[in-house]
């Protein structure tokens, strides 16, 4: 892992955090307790910040930036899929991005909203709270049912199990 100050700005990550090998993490980010960073990401703050939540797991390959004044913020319990780009946007608590999607300036992800694998959601678009939003552009197909809830549930749970073993191994090494 590679942390690094930009402009007399410097990461803030509690010592609950599993930053995984070969992340870079930059400038003005701040991470909430219990979150997990997994390998290959790559979290700017050097144009605007980047505030994370507690008990968020951005997973691998992913990468997090931002335009200038417009912060990107992602809320607690957030898990953010496989190699997500997202660029000034928020994303809501209990919300999940699935693997390879790309949310753009001023997108807002609701609350416990679940955005399928691939999508694509454009610059200012705002995905309802408890819904499901798919494709290139990302529309909403349903309502996010028990099924889908219970799946997001056991993500978040185990990202956050699995950054703590992955915490400990790294102290015991």
């Amino acid at each position: 892992m590679a942390v690094y100050p930009y402009k007399g700005k410097s990461p803030q990550i509690p010592s609950s955090v599993l930053i995984a090998d070969y992340s870079t993490i930059t400038g003005d980010v701040i991470i909430g307790e219990n979150s997990s960073i997994w390998f290959n990401c790559s979290i700017r703050g050097d144009v605007a910040p980047t505030i994370i939540g507690e008990k968020v797991n951005i997973q691998d390959n992913s990468v997090l930036h931002q335009s200038p004044g417009n912060p990107l913020i992602i809320e607690d319990e957030v898990t953010v899929g496989h190699q997500v780009i997202l660029h000034s946007c928020v994303i809501r608590k209990k919300a999940l991005i699935g693997m390879g999607s790309i949310i753009l300036d001023n997108a807002e992800i609701g609350e416990g909203a679940f955005i399928g694998a691939g999508s694509l959601v454009p610059q200012g678009k705002i995905i309802p709270p408890n819904t499901v939003a798919f494709g290139r552009p990302a529309k909403v197909i349903r309502e996010v049912n028990e099924k889908d809830r219970a799946e997001m549930i056991r993500i978040s749970r185990e990202y956050v199990e699995k950054g703590q073993y992955y915490q400990a191994m790294q102290k015991n090494k």
